[in-house]
């Protein structure tokens, strides 16, 4: 178990190092997690370990959003200040997630009923 909570540490380094050395315009761990997919799509399966692993994750991840919480609460004033631009910024991005995710699966079904012929 130690062994999975070391790699997915080493793939998250792994992406900050890339990030860094290019300069690309990306969390590194989101590059970790690219490299994490491209691993265990070659070698077909996820390992029992790093299951266990992602299931003790995934079961306390409510933890994972107590330090956003405390940010929110210390910064109450500001975002008292700015509340209509934030409100505006997650209804716009709403709204742009949905017509991208429309496009992309009507782009998808149509591609896959053009194959299917």
């Amino acid at each position: 178990m130690v062994n999975a909570i070391l790699a997915l540490l080493a793939l998250q380094l792994m992406g900050e190092v890339l990030v860094r050395a290019f300069g690309w315009p990306l969390p590194g761990p989101v590059v970790g997690m690219l490299l994490l997919f491209v691993g265990l799509k070659v070698r077909g399966e996820v390992p029992a370990t790093l299951q266990r692993v992602a299931d003790g994750l995934l079961a306390n991840l409510t933890l994972l959003f107590v330090p956003a919480g405390v940010g929110v609460m210390l910064h109450l004033e500001l975002l008292a200040a700015g509340w209509w631009q934030l409100l505006l910024t997650v209804v716009v991005s709403t709204l742009v997630t949905l017509v991208a995710t429309a496009t992309v699966m009507q782009t998808l079904l149509a591609l896959t009923q053009k194959l299917r012929r």
